[in-house]
């Protein structure tokens, strides 16, 4: 997963031409850990469908701020830099591409 920061994500969301998931993640949070593999893994049976980076909250206040991050993980999709949907939490890969299914 491409990492982004607060100086780039508006530009990431804005030439976007698919969905694109944003993790919200910080160094200290266990359940943060599995979720790049897993997000890439689903980006990577669905080529060009939807995009997946990560940005971490503690060193990018401004877009935890922005999107109103209250804990982590928390995963963001955005479309047209719209949000479009909020998945909280780490879940097991079945369970992400079920939340993620009408975007893939």
């Amino acid at each position: 997963m491409r990492e982004i920061t607060d100086e780039t994500i508006d530009d990431v969301l804005r030439e976007a031409s698919t969905p694109v998931l944003v993790e919200f993640w910080a160094e200290w949070c266990g359940p943060c850990r599995p979720l790049p593999a897993i997000l890439d893994a689903i980006a990577a049976n669905h080529p060009g469908r939807i995009e997946m980076v990560k940005i971490n909250a503690d060193d990018n206040p401004r877009s935890a701020m922005d999107y109103r991050i209250t804990g982590v993980p928390t995963m963001k999709v955005f479309v047209d830099g719209e949000v479009v949907k909020t998945i909280i939490g780490s879940k097991p890969r079945p369970a992400l591409e079920f939340e993620l299914a009408e975007l893939l």
